[in-house]
């Protein structure tokens, strides 16, 4: 006896037979350094689409984020190489004006809450900078959720 398919299991069923696949299954580890700004390195490895500032966070790196990633502050601000920085989308124009905040801007300087990991950044080098502008509490570190 062949029993009925479940909506969500027809769906998925439609789906492998067209050759979709779950976002779960196409995602890739990457790999990258983390360089704080008294030198000290951190290998940390996530999930393809995290952003940098949420991967810092899970692995312990001296990196703020005081608007918990809503693009509203300065304070995941980091400096990437720069191949990988021409080969990321521009900036909006929200992340621009906090940007314009962020202490010892540079040409390559973007904002970790707005940057997602790719396959092509494996072995990328991220430094932070020697401080941060936390107009809201001077010193704050991020706390894990």
């Amino acid at each position: 006896m062949r029993f009925p398919l479940t909506s969500t299991a027809r769906t998925q069923s439609y789906q492998q037979a067209a050759g979709f696949r779950s976002a779960a299954a196409l995602a890739k580890e990457v790999s990258v350094t983390f360089i704080e700004s008294d030198g000290n390195e951190v290998q940390a490895t996530g999930e393809e689409g995290t952003n940098l500032m949420e991967l810092a966070h899970e692995n312990d790196v001296d990196l703020e984020g005081a608007c918990e990633g809503a693009c509203a502050c300065s304070t995941c601000h980091v400096i990437l190489d720069d191949k990988i920085f021409d080969d990321l989308p521009e900036p909006t124009d929200e992340e621009n004006d906090m940007l314009d905040l962020a202490f010892g801007l540079t040409d390559t300087s973007r904002l970790g809450c707005q940057v997602l990991l790719t396959p092509e950044m494996e072995g990328m080098r991220i430094k932070l900078p020697s401080a941060t502008r936390n107009f809201y509490v001077d010193g704050a570190k991020p706390a894990h959720h």
